[in-house]
Parts: C-alpha cells; structure tokens; sequence
C-alpha cells in the first residue's frame, strides 16, 4: 500500500512489449474487480516531515503527531538502532511513562486486513514492537466491510503505527 492510502504500486519491468501486455492486463483487471470499501488515493508530499530513527530505520512521520518536541526527539535518540524489548504493548522504555496517552480509531477494508496482521499476526507483532503503541483490530462484523483499528499510546507511537499500517 502507498503511505496513507489505499492504492497499491506496481512495479512492472522487461521488454517493451511484455510491459504493453502486462500493463494491459492489469487494467483490464482493475476494471473487472472494482473497489472494496473506501478508496483513500495517494497523495504525495515533497517534504520530508518529523522522521523517527528506530532499529537502524528511517520512518517519517505525517498527520497531527508530526512535530516532535526536543525532549521526545532525545528519548528517540536514546532508542534509535538498538532491538527495544518492551515489557508492556503500550510502555516504550526510555520514553517517560507518564506521557499522556490516547487513542485513534480508523477504518480498514476487509481486503486489505491480511495485510496488517501478516502470516500468524508476524506483520502486527512487528509493528507493535517497533511502535510501542498497543493496537487492536475489531473482530469482522457480518456484512461490513471494514474492521475498526484502535491504536492507544502515545502521540509518537500512534503515529510511527499509523505509518507503518499504512505503509504495508
């Protein structure tokens, strides 16, 4: 998925005309499966933003989490290129405990749910892990389509998991 999106990229490589083929098939494919759910299409930014340094990666920061005060951006620092085990979902060491926490709520379609959680829940552990932040999907309603996502942390953890749920 593209950042804060539902749209997908593609990457198609070869010759001239296998990429004219490819790239007919593929629209012949969008236009007999159209979309599930709401589309939220791709915007890109030029700028950069707040980025977080976390086990030797880079993760920029968009939304209303984006500024990071001087004395998060240290306890970041702290953080930044080493495994961090974290003994609680919503407690991040280093990070000052008694920040306020919240919550954030969104939507995600049922199609695009597998790719959250990931083979036996790997991709959601993963980004619990990296995020700090504790995040429950809802279980599937009958005949909706899409399940409820409650991210509860604090600011910098919701929105380093925000971006990466997006980012997959």
């Amino acid at each position: 998925l593209l950042p804060n999106s539902t749209e997908r990229a593609v990457t198609v490589s070869g010759v001239p005309d296998a990429i004219i083929l490819c790239v007919r098939q593929i629209c012949a494919v969008i236009l007999e499966s159209p979309p599930k759910g709401a589309t939220i299409p791709y915007h890109p930014s030029l700028s950069l933003g707040t980025v977080l340094l976390s086990a030797n990666q880079g993760f920029s920061v968009q939304g209303q989490y984006g500024a990071v005060t001087p004395a998060e951006v240290t306890k970041l620092q702290q953080l930044s290129g080493h495994a961090v085990p974290f003994a609680s979902p919503s407690v991040v060491p280093g990070l000052d405990p008694s920040t306020q926490t919240s919550s954030q709520e969104f939507l995600v379609p049922n199609d695009l749910i597998g790719c959250v959680i990931g083979r036996q829940g790997s991709k959601i552990s993963e980004i619990r892990q990296m995020s700090g932040a504790h995040i429950k999907i809802g279980n599937q309603a009958e005949g909706a389509g899409e399940r409820h996502v409650t991210i509860t942390g604090s600011p910098v953890s919701i929105a380093l998991a925000q971006y990466l749920i997006t980012a997959w």
